[in-house]
């Protein structure tokens, strides 16, 4: 009898505290959803290997604006590009905040670009973007950069003499080459092993966030860092790479010339100096070491898993390969190294080149927002604390924008004459005052580094281009490409 009291106790607490939670929704005149369980919210109805289809499928009941909860997290999703342009845009004020997104808190302590709001967030972006043009982002001198690391890059796919091979470890190194020459002055050879060993870290910190297990750590942080697992692993080696870009720092502390600065972390240091003085600067060195560390993990993985998607997409489809080839070779031959004047003069190129990225969604959900105040938007009001999810899937698979959003279709981004156009909806990077500080790098390298391939090589692999599946490995907070072992016949 004592235990079936009880039960029946416990079942009016938890009657009570979800009629108090829908209660509170209604009063604060939030978006619509779901009906929310206590604790846990709603994740029992979200697919643990793909969250952003359930969203997607809600928003048909609920509308472009809905309200979910991940475990006790109040979180509303904007669903299409409507919505997240109204927000993220026309809005921007409103949703500049960042949610504290509990992994990235970890990793980072705090500090650095991403994780940051206020002044903070505003000051480091400022500074970045600024640093980032100086050194060349969308101009020569970055450019130059990745011009010398493709030919490294073909040097090495040429030494596999046609044999199979998996293209991951050097896409890896030749784009965190890039990054390392913009914010160390420096890049490393593809033997180092510690270089070698840092790319694996990086490469399992986004395989690890777009696990179940990486989600449950970032709606129940305090519990996940209770139980073993391997995020224990993943951060021990997160503290390694730290450590690297701590002795990075110090290396440049004891060589710094004032008047000549090398790169980022040169012109940190010389900001850091000129207000050493005020003491609410931001420019100090937690903020320079996590803000190094947003940089080397964004700019490496993300960009890599984009080209290496890129050569699954050309052996799936080897006439779309044949044809850019075919442009490529007519309009900069088989010698001289591509360069980003080039673009637009490779229309083709350039449409295959923008659907990859639509098409392989990389962040479908984006790095999530945070309402710093109470807002309204679209006649609800929105409480303080507030995730908001940005779904860039939904926005890259719209069919108000899109003909066949479903399929690879490189026609999205091609006119009737075979120019190319541009879409609205073309969003990988995200939209607004928080969109990705690096997109004109990024856009960069993936023209470059594929240009430079498919002038010196054709891509295939044993199995048949049937054989290349292009739905991801892995799909939550990233959506990973598989890996094959690829064959890169020379064309010359």
């Amino acid at each position: 009898m004592e235990l079936s009291g009880t039960l029946v106790l416990a079942g009016l607490i938890i009657a009570l505290l979800w009629l108090f939670s829908m209660k509170s929704r209604r009063s604060s005149c939030l978006p619509p959803g779901p009906p929310a369980l206590p604790v846990i919210g709603n994740l029992l109805q979200l697919d643990k290997k793909a969250p952003f289809k359930t969203l997607l499928k809600l928003s048909e009941k609920y509308g472009p604006v809905l309200t979910v909860y991940l475990g006790r997290q109040r979180t509303v999703v904007l669903v299409g590009y409507d919505a997240l342009k109204e927000a993220l845009v026309d809005q921007a004020d409103d949703f500049t905040g960042r949610g504290p997104l509990p992994l990235l808190v970890r990793v980072t302590k705090g500090y650095g670009l991403v994780i940051s709001n206020g002044e903070r967030w505003q000051q480091l972006r400022r500074f970045t973007l600024m640093t980032l043009r100086d050194f060349g982002m969308g101009r020569k001198g970055m450019e130059e950069w990745i011009q010398e690391e493709s030919k490294h890059l073909v040097a090495r796919i040429k030494n596999t003499q046609a044999t199979a091979f998996d293209p991951t470890y050097f896409l890896s190194c030749s784009v965190s080459n890039v990054i390392c020459c913009l914010v160390f002055g420096q890049r490393f050879s593809y033997d180092d092993d510690h270089f070698v060993s840092l790319l694996q870290t990086i490469s399992e910190v986004l395989r690890f966030f777009s696990s179940p297990w990486g989600q449950l750590y970032n709606i129940f942080p305090r519990l996940m860092e209770l139980l073993p697992g391997r995020q224990h692993t993943l951060f021990a080696r997160i503290e390694l790479l730290r450590e690297f870009i701590m002795e990075k720092i110090q290396e440049h502390q004891e060589t710094l010339d004032p008047n000549s600065p090398r790169d980022y972390i040169d012109c940190f240091l010389n900001r850091h100096h000129q207000e050493i003085h005020i003491p609410t600067t931001e420019f100090h060195f937690d903020n320079l070491v996590s803000t190094v560390l947003n940089l080397y993990l964004a700019g490496t993985e993300t960009t890599s898993s984009t080209i290496r998607f890129a050569l699954s997409v050309l052996i799936r489809y080897p006439e779309i390969q044949e044809k850019m080839q075919q442009e490529i070779v007519s309009v900069i031959g088989q010698e001289r190294c591509p360069c980003m004047e080039d673009r637009k003069s490779l229309p083709f190129t350039d449409a295959v080149l923008h659907e990859i990225q639509r098409f392989m969604d990389l962040i479908p959900m984006s790095l999530p927002h945070y309402t710093l105040r109470d807002i309204s938007f679209r006649g609800y009001t929105i409480p303080k604390d507030t995730i908001i999810l940005p779904l860039l899937h939904s926005v890259l698979r719209e069919e108000k924008y899109w003909n066949t959003p479903w399929s690879f279709n490189p026609q999205h981004f091609l006119d009737q004459n075979g120019n190319f156009k541009k879409n609205p909806a073309f969003l990988p990077f995200s939209t607004g005052k928080r969109s990705c500080v690096g997109e004109s790098l990024a856009r960069m390298e993936i023209f470059l580094f594929l240009v430079s391939l498919l002038q010196h090589f054709t891509f295939s692999c044993s199995g048949g281009s049937d054989s290349i599946d292009l739905s991801p490995e892995y799909s939550s907070f990233g959506n990973i490409p598989r890996r094959y072992m690829i064959i890169a016949t020379p064309r010359w």
